[in-house]
């Protein structure tokens, strides 16, 4: 074998090996983004997820607003990519208790009485007006001592919650996506797929109640959302305190 054949050979060999090293480094850290995605979310592979469909509280029609499907889309996919499974069922026959498998819960109080039980149960400090009639304080939340009120399309509220109960290690988390307006829950789950990392370093496996500001949806839709604070401690502390005085965001003249 000449020298000029010996280092084609040793060239080709080379290259091989460095690519077997490169496909297997990058199949460690995607195997190991995956683990870290199932653990923050509950779902191992195969596993069994529950969704929540709410209605939509504007027809009396056993419907769905199209923000809150899209949600859902966008829910399906991220249980997909876990490799887990999902079972849609309607707000009013997910007659079932927690902690046995994840759960996503999209809507308010008005139209979801599964997020009514779950703030009943893990939320007693967060209260949302749900009267049906116009006013200044429709759709407000109460968060401890702070009231949010709503300006449709201009300012709008939703809590993104990751909740467990008991002490459990092996128990499933419920995420709850309370919003004043079903944009806001789009928003919402939007913000989750794109910060489930950065919420898996800062809260690992525990619980958060993250309030979330939606930024002009009647112009950009569900794509401009603000951390306005962590509210866990006040949204898990019973309180009957009187609300402050609202905090609204004014337009400039």
């Amino acid at each position: 074998m000449t020298d000029d054949v010996r280092n084609i050979v040793l060239g080709v060999v080379a290259s091989g090996i460095s690519a077997a090293l490169g496909w297997m480094a990058r199949t460690h850290l995607w195997k190991r983004k995956l683990r870290r995605k199932q653990a923050f979310f509950g779902l191992p592979e195969n596993a069994e997820s529950l969704l929540v469909v709410n209605r939509d509280p504007a027809t009396a029609e056993l419907a769905v607003h199209r923000f809150d499907v899209f949600a859902l889309l966008e829910l399906a996919a991220l249980v997909k990519e876990c490799g887990a499974h999902v079972q849609v069922v309607t707000q009013d026959t997910a007659h079932q208790g927690f902690g046995e498998r994840t759960e996503f819960c999209v809507g308010g109080p008005s139209s979801n009485r599964r997020t009514v039980a779950h703030m009943a149960a893990m939320l007693p400090g967060v209260r949302v007006d749900v009267d049906p009639e116009p006013g200044p304080d429709r759709g407000a939340f109460h968060i401890g001592a702070e009231r949010y009120r709503m300006d449709p399309g201009v300012t709008e509220y939703v809590l993104l919650a990751r909740l467990t109960a008991g002490e459990r290690r092996d128990a499933r988390p419920v995420f709850l996506f309370c919003g004043q307006r079903a944009i806001t829950n789009q928003a919402a789950t939007r913000y989750l797929a794109r910060n489930h990392e950065r919420l898996a370093r800062k809260h690992g496996s525990g619980s958060f109640v993250l309030l979330l500001k939606v930024v002009n949806s009647q112009a950009y839709g569900p794509d401009v959302v603000e951390l306005v604070a962590d509210v866990t401690r006040e949204a898990r502390t019973p309180s009957a305190a009187p609300a402050s005085a609202p905090r609204t965001t004014h337009r400039a003249p």
